[in-house]
């Protein structure tokens, strides 16, 4: 069953992770969708996160989760971005994804069934 998860990006600029080859590189809201689509449905992000950790072999397979049928739109909106992800993975794995690609710049306002 898929989850449709409402993401607020407050202020773009400061949407970057603290390490800048996980982090989001965009600028437009459809930047922004594209590479948190990306991030869901491929396990690149996952990989390279993984790669850098002291002992890779000891990090939880279950983190790299995907989906390839994930979905995300983008909209700008005054000042922030507003992102709506459509996913089978689970709100744990989805957060922190976005905490690799976002850091603390992101907001979940809300979550429903899809």
């Amino acid at each position: 069953m898929a989850t449709r998860y409402y993401i607020r990006l407050p202020d773009a600029t400061r949407a970057r992770g603290s390490d800048a080859s996980l982090s989001f590189s965009a600028v437009s809201a459809e930047g922004f969708a594209e590479q948190l689509q990306d991030a869901l449905r491929h396990a690149t992000l996952f990989e390279r996160w993984k790669a850098k950790q002291d002992d890779p072999d000891a990090v939880d397979p279950a983190l790299g989760a995907t989906d390839p049928d994930a979905v995300v739109h983008g909209e700008q909106a005054d000042l922030h971005i507003d992102l709506v992800a459509t996913t089978r993975i689970s709100g744990e794995v989805l957060r922190q994804r976005l905490r690799w690609l976002a850091g603390s710049a992101w907001e979940l306002r809300d979550v429903t069934s899809a």
